[in-house]
């Protein structure tokens, strides 16, 4: 597909503008600060831009705010004390310094013990709980992909879970392929779902465009509501840096 990008000043906004082969202009306001994109199509003059971007001005100002005021965790130091999150479920960490192989273990919906040798850095504490969001992620999202799959008629061809620095997950259409944000480990398991549904929706509607609107409203008639308790929790310090 055809593509032009570019950044335009619109009323002191800095806004990206992607211009694709689509029909109609779709405006967006994204975590974790606010940045305005807009896909338009690729006839479409700045002018047109500009006056859509004014005449959604209250509307982008709104979300900004919302994004503005989100919790922040501060630099993780990976000390006991700390709070980590695990499906939506807050947790002090421990650290417990042995020579027993390391490992995470969460107690009572309260700790979260992080058994590591004795001198470890911050970044092997780190990698660590990593690779346990990594393994917890991927046993739960097979079960949502085969519901899916089953209710939309469409199969996956290939998924994986990796750090993304400004999207919960992204498709590609073309290869059937799925991948989905590690952070997702720290939200509660139907902001897991929506996006998994989100995502494989792309392959019935490549755009965000009303049919795909209408897809998302027949199958999960709350992913609205769904998809503010997703931006309304704690941003990860570390992914959101952009």
């Amino acid at each position: 597909m055809n593509t032009d990008r570019q950044v335009i000043n619109i009323s002191g906004l800095s806004v990206e503008v992607v211009r694709k082969d689509i029909k109609n202009l779709h405006l967006g306001v994204y975590p974790p600060n606010g940045r305005v994109r807009i896909a338009a199509p690729l006839s479409l003059s700045n002018d047109a831009v500009r006056l859509a971007v004014i005449g959604k001005l209250g509307w982008i100002k709104r979300h900004q705010s919302k994004f503005k005021e989100q919790l922040r965790q501060s630099m993780r130091e990976m000390v006991s004390g700390e709070s980590h999150y695990f499906l939506g479920q807050r947790y002090r960490l421990r650290v417990i310094e042995n020579n027993w192989p390391a490992k995470v273990t969460l107690r009572r919906n309260a700790s979260m013990d992080l058994s590591i040798r004795k001198a470890s850095s911050t970044e092997e504490r780190e990698q660590v709980l990593l690779r346990w969001y990594r393994t917890q992620l991927k046993a739960l999202i097979p079960p949502i992909l085969d519901k899916w799959q089953s209710m939309l008629g469409v199969k996956v061809a290939e998924w994986g879970v990796k750090k993304m620095k400004t999207k919960w997950g992204s498709c590609n259409p073309i290869a059937r392929r799925i991948w989905l944000n590690l952070e997702l480990a720290k939200k509660p398991v139907q902001c897991l779902e929506y996006i998994i549904l989100h995502e494989m929706i792309h392959l019935l509607e490549r755009h965000h465009n009303d049919r795909f609107t209408a897809y998302m409203d027949k199958f999960m008639p709350r992913w609205r509501q769904i998809r503010e308790i997703l931006n309304k929790g704690p941003l990860g310090h570390e992914i959101w840096n952009y």
